[in-house]
């Protein structure tokens, strides 16, 4: 678990991004995907990461967690529009596919017109409409922008891409965030599959099961989340194996910093 700063709620440190992995037709079995976020809350994982960008995926999301009153889940999405009255449509939309009457983070998808829906976005959370604001985008050259956002606005999430094999978020944007009272979330974590290209046919080291590190998505994630600004990564998933794997990453115990130094030197032999 990790503290937001801004409120001290804390969430768990494994949580599920969408991307892809829920954006089925309507004809599509939802079984499969049922497994997943019934593993998910099995585990005590709450964050499920979202976005109109990702085609159907809120809707799934929404049919999936219909009846869900007791918000076992912690619901994030994102507005990925420009103009003031686009944006509310856009938003409106998403609390009508996922079935909710509040969303716990909304965010500004990849920094499409920022500044017009953070007017929309604190006056919903004034109302309660909404429970955190947040930034976010999936590429290197915008870190600086978006530690400029954090340092200027008053924000409750950044979420940007980060890894084992792309450390440029330790350069300074993770600092900037933890230095300014805001929670990270995590994408790209493995690369978008990338990575597990480089580890294919690979052993682990000897030494990863001192840390629970069972297999190479468990290896890359503790590695994520072994940093101290970390508070939330969200990988991908509709297959439940790979959803209960990517979970066990969450236990203790976490790499200190030696053993991280460690882990990306091993990445870097194979």
């Amino acid at each position: 678990m990790r503290q937001i700063p801004s409120t001290g709620e804390t969430i768990p440190v494994i949580g599920l991004g969408t991307w892809q992995s829920f954006d089925l037709p309507p004809s599509s079995d939802l079984q499969p995907l049922k497994n997943v976020l019934s593993i998910l809350s099995t585990a005590g994982a709450k964050l499920i990461d979202s976005s109109p960008m990702y085609g159907r995926s809120e809707e799934v999301i929404g049919a999936l967690t219909e009846g869900d009153t007791e918000n076992s889940f912690f619901y994030a999405t994102k507005v990925w529009t420009r103009g003031k009255e686009e944006g509310i449509t856009q938003m409106e939309n998403s609390f009508t596919k996922m079935k909710r009457s509040v969303i716990d983070l909304m965010q500004v998808h990849n920094l499409v017109d920022w500044k017009t829906h953070f007017s929309t976005m604190r006056k919903w959370k004034e109302e309660g409409r909404i429970r955190y604001i947040g930034i976010t985008h999936y590429m290197d050259y915008m870190h600086r922008e978006l530690a400029d956002i954090i340092q200027s606005e008053k924000i409750d999430f950044v979420q940007f891409n980060y890894s084992i094999t792309n450390r440029h978020a330790e350069e300074f944007l993770l600092s900037t965030a933890a230095d300014n009272g805001v929670a990270t979330l995590i994408n790209r974590p493995f690369g978008e599959g990338n990575l597990f290209n480089m580890v294919n046919g690979k052993t682990l080291p000897s030494w990863a099961s001192e840390y629970g590190i069972e297999s190479w998505s468990q290896f890359v994630l503790k590695y994520i989340i072994s940093h101290p600004a970390v508070t939330c990564v969200i990988p991908a998933t509709s297959n439940p194996d790979h959803c209960a794997d990517n979970l066990k990453a969450g236990n203790e115990p976490l790499p200190d910093e030696a053993v991280r130094k460690k882990m990306v030197s091993y990445i870097k032999s194979l």
